[in-house]
């Protein structure tokens, strides 16, 4: 059964804009997913801990005939492959892949929460869902446009 599922992505190391590019063609190289839709990439500044580079982000659906588990252990070996490491909470990082919404399930597990928590409170998520699916809804929140509304652009612009 083929689901929808949201992920951001997020570099701000090691020249992020390509590794954001090379990470979508990952996405849409995975077994059993279709990429269906990429939004542009946004400059944002950093969230939660400052003293790091501005980050490049992007928001993408695609369509899986994985498990929400399956997925996410796949997203995690790109980001190994990528040289993610995970030093401390918001630290500076080469890439982070992270689902937002699957089939608008609601989930709250050790590793998985679905929709992703933080999400509706992040205009560098926020923007780019808005961008590609503005009335995509995000369960519990409402639909991306209206999110990213509320939200605003303050630290976050949109890369030509």
């Amino acid at each position: 059964m083929q689901h929808t599922a949201v992920i951001a992505l997020g570099s701000n190391l090691s020249q992020p804009a390509q590794q954001i590019q090379a990470a979508l063609d990952e996405l849409a190289a995975l077994p059993a997913c279709r990429l269906l839709q990429a939004s542009s990439l946004y400059l944002s500044a950093p969230v939660g801990y400052t003293d790091q580079p501005d980050f490049i982000n992007a928001v993408c659906l695609l369509a899986t005939d994985l498990s929400p588990h399956d997925l996410l252990a796949a997203l995690h070996g790109i980001e190994s492959r990528f040289g993610r490491e995970r030093s401390f909470r918001n630290a500076p990082r080469t890439l982070d892949l992270d689902i937002i919404d699957f089939d608008g399930r609601i989930l709250s597990e050790e590793h998985l929460t679905l929709p992703h928590p933080r999400a509706h409170e992040r205009s560098f998520v926020m923007l780019p869902l808005a961008e590609v699916a503005p009335d995509y809804h995000l369960p519990g929140y409402g639909r991306a446009a209206e999110l990213a509304a509320a939200l605003g652009n303050d630290g976050i612009r949109k890369l030509s």
